[in-house]
């Protein structure tokens, strides 16, 4: 992977390995350690997050605290994302949440 890409624009970040809260794209000038970067984002979700948060993060796209933050894995073509890339433990859990009361 030649970097991360962003949320935002798709495009790649120039940012490498961990993302601190103050780090942003150095195209569109996005934070990056946000909920919209963060493989746990999910809008269909109770506070958007397939985690389960205490306390819901009101701004989705400012850089916060969240203990739950990992770095969204995507794959880039043509300088645009096309997909995200999801692990087997993710696809499970989006089908047990399906069943979860």
């Amino acid at each position: 992977m030649a970097g991360l890409i962003c949320w935002n624009c798709g495009l790649a970040t120039g940012l490498e390995g961990k993302v601190m809260r103050a780090d942003a794209c150095d195209k569109c000038l996005a934070d990056q350690r946000c909920c919209r970067g963060c493989r746990f984002f999910d809008p269909m979700s109770r506070s958007q997050c397939r985690e389960r948060i205490d306390t819901p993060i009101p701004n989705k796209e400012k850089s916060n605290f969240c203990d739950y933050f990992q770095v969204r894995q995507a794959i880039q073509s043509g300088g645009r994302i096309i997909r995200d890339i999801e692990s087997k433990d993710d696809k499970k859990k989006k089908f047990d949440d399906l069943f979860d009361n």
